[in-house]
């Protein structure tokens, strides 16, 4: 499933710190390739020695006010930590040092060289705000146990910056102004119900969202200096979903995504004084987002194209695309900004490698690479591009697929293939991916399918699986494996299922319904009883849990087709091996989850094997614990899969 994003202990580990897609298959067999390449193994440490280096989000100042440095995560440490990097490329100090909960940089301080920081307790997901002084010491700015806080952004005029938190009440967020000097916040809107989005950077506009279902939305304005109650701006007939792209940085317009007028969202302008809406942007394929350079000159914006990222920076004044020469294939992304815009920062991944930083001037183009993410020992060559290939449902729906096949697989030499399930409601993506790329030059072929309910095709097709869940997705996750096993370089009597989340689910589903479409599945913290999850949805998803009803059902009166869906009541009938990885502190899909399925499962008789990380929520972010599970992976697919 997907939703948004210490106390002493961390604190205490602060204080210590000084530091392509034009090759798709419509057809129900694939050609083979006419000789097959050798690529060196490697173990699951060369992978996961693969740096995962980013930049702070949107609304941060990812640079320096002097430009001259670069804020960054990166769990080079073996877990995320915060580090400043400098833009020549000449070296990265660490701001933060810890061993035992991740960090990520939030934002520079607009006029010195403090920076906030956000950390959460295990993988709890109750995000708390920090601040790194200029001497190194380390406050918590929102102390609380229940406490969960978001970054809104920074004023205008750099004197304060804005979060959400849900102190007051643990399943609303309020609107609190942090003075930069002394840190002391105030509040600026209390929650009224509705999921607030951003604040304009003038202060005086905020937009909330209020959803009536996954298929409906409406965007509403406050206005903090008029006062009286906030006001529906995309009033429509039917259903269509309305979502913030935010506000312009003149604080004039706020642009929404809509896809009130077609199959797929667009963007649009709403002018804050006239109330009027008009297009800004339309492709193809959905509207990612949008976003501008502090001075509003350039825009850069991005389209979801058939699992992979097409963006554009545009300049408004000289009415031209930015070219950026000297850079390797792949997606651009998080691009930020220079104080002066003279300079940007961004990540370019692709299949082959993941992401790493780059800056490059915006007059001349000229780039330079200052990560070097890819693990020492591995090599882009012997590393595998996905293919998009689309197969037919019997209905005849189109299922797009990301196609991963080992250099080695022939038809003298198949290989065993794995399906892979993503979450929900998501989208498998073209991109980097340890843990396919390892199970792919470990000689195992990978179909990832874009099952009905996957974002990024429509919102028909995003839509076919409503309240169909472990139905009409389930029927798309079997026919990717029948597909694998019509290939020739597939070994066809070894196809296994496996998925996080709810692609956990998909997966032990399968093995509950579909008790012979696979020969084992691993189950990486699925939900497993529908019933207990929809009941026990954390306090900070009230303002979603509508949607989320809208789509799976409200207990309260489907509850009979929840326990009919859920693979631990029918856990009887799982007859082939089975692998559950899940984290202990994971408040999604609870411990509970799999302790009973896995429970269930072995008073079958059938084998199956359990990984609990003590130290890990809904993902794991420790690098020895990435390393053991996927370790975990190939140990059991060695073992139930291979002859």
């Amino acid at each position: 499933m997907r939703y948004r994003l210490f106390a002493m202990p961390l604190l205490a580990q602060l204080a210590i710190v000084q530091t392509a897609y034009a090759d798709e298959q419509r057809g129900n067999e694939e050609k083979p390739a006419q000789t097959p390449a050798v690529a060196e193994v490697y173990s699951a440490k060369d992978f996961f020695e693969t740096l995962s280096v980013g930049l702070p989000g949107p609304g941060s100042l990812a640079f320096s006010p002097d430009g001259k440095k670069l804020l960054i995560s990166s769990d080079t440490s073996g877990i995320a930590n915060a580090y400043a990097l400098a833009v020549d490329g000449s070296r990265a100090a660490p701001l933060t040092a810890s061993r035992e909960d991740a960090i990520f940089p939030i934002s520079y301080f607009p006029r010195d060289g403090r920076v906030l920081l956000a950390s959460d307790r295990g993988g709890n997901e109750l995000t708390h705000l920090f601040v790194r002084e200029i001497d190194g010491t380390v406050r918590d700015l929102t102390p609380g146990e229940k406490v969960k806080v978001e970054f809104m952004g920074w004023s205008a005029d750099g004197t304060e910056f804005r979060i959400l938190s849900n102190a007051r009440d643990p399943s609303t967020f309020d609107l609190y102004a942090v003075d930069v000097a002394n840190y002391d916040a105030r509040m600026l809107s209390k929650s009224d119900g509705r999921e607030m989005l951003g604040i304009s950077p003038d202060g005086r506009w905020v937009v909330s969202s209020e959803r009536s279902g996954t298929s409906d939305a409406n965007l509403y304005l406050l206005d903090l200096v008029v006062g009286g109650p906030a006001k529906l701006i995309t009033a429509h007939s039917g259903k269509a979903l309305h979502e913030s792209l935010g506000f312009t940085p003149d604080s004039k317009a706020l642009l929404v995504s809509t896809d009130a007028h077609g199959e797929f969202a667009e963007a649009w302008r709403y002018d804050l004084a006239t109330g009027k809406m008009n297009r800004e942007l339309k492709g193809e394929w959905d509207v990612s987002w949008v976003k501008f350079s502090s001075s509003g000159r350039y825009r850069v914006s991005a389209f979801n194209e058939d699992g992979r990222t097409r963006l554009t920076i545009f300049d408004l004044v000289r009415k031209r695309d930015i070219e950026l020469g000297d850079l390797p294939e792949g997606d651009i992304g998080q691009v930020r900004f220079s104080p002066d815009e003279a300079m940007i920062a961004f990540t370019i991944s692709s299949d082959r490698s993941p992401p790493d930083v780059y800056v490059a001037t915006l007059n001349e183009g000229r780039s330079r690479r200052l990560t070097y993410a890819l693990g020492p020992k591995l090599k882009e060559n012997d590393l595998i591009e996905a293919r998009v290939v689309r197969l037919r449902a019997k209905d005849g729906i189109e299922i797009p697929s990301l196609l991963y096949r080992p250099k080695s697989a022939s038809k003298d030499r198949p290989v065993p293939a794995l399906v892979w399930v993503h979450g929900g409601p998501d989208q498998s993506r073209r991109g980097w991916s340890p843990t396919i790329q390892h199970l792919v030059n470990n000689g195992y072929a990978v179909i990832a399918p874009n099952f009905r309910g996957s974002l990024g095709y429509g919102k028909t097709f995003f839509h076919l699986d409503d309240r169909k869940h472990g139905d009409a997705d389930l029927d798309d996750v079997v026919l990717a494996g029948e597909w694998m096993r019509k290939q020739p370089w597939v070994d066809s009597g070894h196809v296994a299922v496996m998925g996080r989340s709810y692609g956990g689910f998909l997966t032990t589903a399968a093995l509950a319904f579909r008790p012979t479409a696979f020969e084992a599945g691993i189950d990486i913290f699925g939900v497993t009883n529908w019933e207990r999850t929809l009941a026990s949805l954390p306090p900070w998803w009230e303002s979603l849990r509508k949607a989320l009803y809208e789509e799976m059902g409200d207990p309260a009166s489907d509850g009979e087709r929840h326990r009919r869906i859920s693979p631990l009541f029918h856990a009887s009938k799982i007859r082939r091996p089975l692998l559950v990885v899940q984290g202990a502190n994971d408040p999604r899909v609870l411990k509970a989850e799999s302790d009973d399925l896995v429970a269930a499962v072995r008073a079958n008789g059938t084998p199956v094997e359990y990984i609990l990380f003590d130290d890990e929520g809904h993902g794991f972010r420790r690098r020895e614990n990435l390393i053991r599970s996927q370790e975990a992976y190939l140990d059991f697919l060695r073992k139930y899969l291979r002859k």
